[in-house]
This record gives C-alpha cells, sequence and structure tokens, in this order.
C-alpha cells in the first residue's frame, strides 16, 4: 500500500521539540520498516528542505545538515511524485472550478501527486484542506 506524508508530517518527524513529534515518527517508522511504501510530492520535498533550513530551530539547521536529515529519512525510503505541464493546467482548471484560492492550491497539488501515484492514503498535519479536496472519498485523509 502506497502511503502519501505532506511536508509537514516529514518536519513533525525530524524535529524532536515539534509538537507532534511523537506520532509524526511513529509514522516514519513505519515507512522505514516497510509496512507501507512512502510517497511524497516533489513539492513537499523541497518545501521540507526549504523550512529545515529557514525555520528559527535551537540550534539552526545548516543546509549541508537538512540535506543529510532529507537523505536519511526521505531520500532512502520514498519514491518522489510530481505532475507534468498539462496536469497543471488541469490541476488550475479544478481548483479554479471549485472556487479554491491561495495556499490550499498547494495542498491540490499534492493531493493530486497522490493521485497519481495511487497512494490509498495522505498523512498530515492538516486535514481540513485535504477533505475538501477529497470529494469522492477516493483517499483516506489521516491527521493527527
Amino acid at each position: 500500500m502506497r502511503v502519501l506524508f505532506d511536508g509537514s508530517v516529514i518536519i513533525a518527524a525530524i524535529i524532536e521539540a515539534h509538537p507532534k513529534h511523537e506520532m509524526a515518527i511513529e509514522w516514519l517508522l513505519k515507512a522505514k520498516t516497510k509496512k507501507f511504501k512512502l510517497v511524497i510530492s516533489s513539492h513537499s520535498l523541497l518545501e521540507v528542505y526549504s523550512v529545515l533550513t529557514a525555520a528559527p530551530f535551537k540550534p539552526k539547521i545548516s543546509p549541508s545538515t537538512a540535506r543529510k536529515l532529507v537523505d536519511a529519512n526521505i531520500k532512502k525510503i520514498a519514491s518522489v511524485h510530481s505532475i507534468n505541464g498539462n496536469e497543471y493546467f488541469r490541476l488550475i482548471d479544478k481548483v479554479s472550478n471549485l472556487n479554491l484560492k491561495g495556499g490550499i492550491v498547494y495542498d491540490a497539488l499534492i493531493y493530486e501527486c497522490a493521485r497519481k501515484a495511487k497512494a490509498k492514503e495522505i498523512v498530515t498535519l492538516n486535514a481540513k484542506d485535504f477533505k475538501r479536496l477529497n470529494i469522492n472519498n477516493e483517499i483516506k485523509i489521516t491527521s493527527f
């Protein structure tokens, strides 16, 4: 079974001081022990690196440390999925037809990557937006 994590889950799993760390690390350990196939969108992959290097963590995370964290927690266990140019235009049609604007469009991108990867579940810290996008309940949305 394929399970997509959004960036928030990866960040929470990596950062021990994160309030959702304990739950997120359990999910990451399940992926590392091959309880399911981990999927991540290319957008979330870069978002994880960006947050790791820019957020005010103590101690600060350097770009080289962030790369090592990404390698250890994503590269070795996840498949990265994206959409092509035509699929982006279809996604813009979809979010426009749903009258969506702002940040939810990035969750729509992640959702489309999950669909394309044939993920059965999305694990996120922000279920609200994904539930709005999951019109036909085709993907299980798990949040904590």
